[in-house]
């Protein structure tokens, strides 16, 4: 059986780069044949030319203030054209994707990806904070009635959506076969819409057992540090950081380039050196979702703070789901994370229950088109 999946492909971010993986590689182990539909639309598109000049007419207007505006650029772009190598890599090693490099959903209806089934998700495939959830492809809107057509762990990210778009997503989700997402929020939103048959999964990375992340991906730091992944130049984060840093001689380290007061970035570091970072940590510091679920994944002790931007369902929910929420915090708290010890024998059986009832979800979906 062929199953084509469709997510935020291409865009250099570690979690949707993981999350990604782990869909295909589940489905692979299951016996099934599976590539992800190599679709890079313009709005999704990160220009890592040494010449790709700001959108800001301040730089542009003037072509000597535009040359100094690149020259001043320079050290950065070559920063992120090797971090680009080291996603490419892992993208080509270990993510099958569609020789056919779509742009358009009306690409994707006039020279059809062949396949059985087709899988939309997971990530925020449907954050119309973002161009993405206003995109019919992330919607299988090109996919043929007669095909099988699910969504797995399909996230909105945030509370509701604008009104407008509101006729559109109904829509297109009623026409989806079988249809899961990632958060509550998620739910109330589909619900609201009169949609009713959805199932709460989690992301694809909890499909892939512990050991298999650990002996694939992480190799051995032999350091002690905390890890920060903030991707807001959060001064509390940075706060609690250094004070733990400094009451147990602790080494930071972090993957973002923001964060001055690390001891080692690793910026250009790909997938492989973040798996490695948290699974080595000795505490997890961040704003981001994959940096929990690995952080949970690796039985880290963590704290998780939330973004500037209205994107927070998905900390939320999870850490709600786990009975963690005292840990996650807003954005101006302060907590000691040094007295955090977190029960990994209580926590690992809700995740277990979890992880089972997100498996059934996909198996069940796609044993409907087998039978």
């Amino acid at each position: 059986m062929k199953i084509k999946t469709i997510t935020c492909h291409k865009v250099y971010n570690y979690g949707a780069i993981l999350q990604e993986y782990a869909l295909v590689e589940y489905l692979k182990n299951m016996g099934y044949e599976v590539e992800t539909i190599n679709y890079t639309p313009n709005y999704l598109t990160y220009d890592f030319s040494f010449f790709a000049n700001s959108s800001n007419p301040k730089y542009s207007s003037n072509l000597f203030v535009k040359l100094l505006y690149l020259i001043g650029k320079i050290p950065h772009r070559i920063l992120a054209l090797q971090r680009k190598k080291s996603f490419d890599y892992f993208e080509k090693k270990f993510i099958p994707s569609t020789n056919y490099n779509y742009k358009t959903n009306e690409e994707l209806k006039k020279n059809l990806p062949i396949a059985d089934a087709y899988i939309c998700g997971s990530d925020q495939i449907w954050n119309s904070f973002f161009q993405n959830g206003k995109d019919p492809a992330f919607y299988l809107d090109f996919v043929p009635e007669d095909k099988l057509k699910i969504s797995y762990a399909a996230s909105f990210a945030i509370e509701d959506i604008e009104e407008e778009l509101k006729p559109f997503v109904k829509e297109k989700v009623n026409k989806l076969n079988k249809i899961s997402v990632r958060e509550t929020s998620g739910i109330n939103i589909l619900n609201e819409l009169g949609i009713t048959k959805v199932t709460q999964v989690l992301d694809p990375v909890f499909l892939i057992d512990k050991e298999i992340w650990k002996e694939k991906f992480v190799k051995l730091i032999p350091e002690k540090y905390i890890f920060v992944y903030d991707m807001d130049s959060n001064e509390q984060i940075k706060k609690i950081t250094k004070h733990v840093s400094k009451k147990y001689k602790l080494k930071i380290y972090t993957v973002s380039s923001n964060i001055k007061y690390a001891d080692k970035a690793f910026y250009t570091g790909g997938p492989e050196m973040f798996l490695s970072l948290i699974g080595n940590a000795t505490y997890v510091i961040g704003n981001s979702f994959h940096a929990v679920a690995f952080s949970l994944i690796f039985e880290k002790n963590f704290l998780v703070f939330d973004r500037n931007e209205q994107i927070n369902t998905r900390m939320r929910d999870i850490m709600n789901l786990l009975d963690l929420s005292h840990l996650h915090l807003k954005i101006d708290e302060f907590k000691e994370i040094d007295t955090i010890d977190i029960d990994y024998k209580i926590v690992n059986r809700k995740l277990k229950h979890e992880i089972e009832k997100s498996k059934f979800f996909i198996n069940s979906s796609i044993k409907q088109k087998e039978c």
